[in-house]
């Protein structure tokens, strides 16, 4: 799966392109996290990939700052794997397709399952994500950031405990 950004990745859509295998992006792409802005997270594939690509150091930063990158910085971070000129991003894409449509299919699938192997450890971690969330949007503290962006305020997470 090739990821072709143009224009703003950000929250679930910076999530999307995370997961696909490749990520080609235009000069003009934005990537980055809201979800602790608004009171929302992944604590899935969304957070544990993004932190085997880009480091724990790092994907900390990016969730729990949820600053904006641009194309260039992504690439440095090893978020993407090309950065082009947006006039010429459909063409880069289908070049990549074109050039993995000439490779042996099994080849390509066997390396895939290898490189995902390593991933099987996550799977109880999405596990574990997913009844996270469903708990977590159960909750006020939840709501308070869906509430503040509707009412065009800034969220008042001040009134909720905060744990070690």
């Amino acid at each position: 799966v090739i990821a072709m950004v143009n224009g703003y990745a950000i929250g679930g859509g910076h999530v999307l392109q995370v997961v696909c295998d490749l990520s080609i992006a235009s000069d003009n792409a934005i990537f980055g996290q809201t979800g602790p802005k608004v009171g929302s997270f992944d604590a899935g594939f969304g957070a544990s990939y993004l932190a085997r690509i880009v480091g724990q150091k790092k994907a900390r930063e990016i969730w729990f700052l949820c600053r904006q990158y641009s194309a260039i910085e992504a690439e440095r971070m090893g978020l993407v794997n090309k950065v082009v000129p947006f006039k010429q991003l459909e063409d880069e894409c289908v070049d990549w397709a074109n050039t993995m449509m000439e490779r042996s299919p099994l080849a390509l699938r066997m390396i895939k399952a290898g490189l995902n192997a390593e991933l099987d450890g996550q799977a109880g971690i999405q596990e574990l994500a997913g009844d996270a969330t469903m708990l977590y949007y159960t909750l006020d503290e939840a709501q308070e950031g869906g509430k503040a962006f509707l009412e065009k305020r800034k969220p008042d997470f001040d009134k909720y405990p905060q744990f070690p």
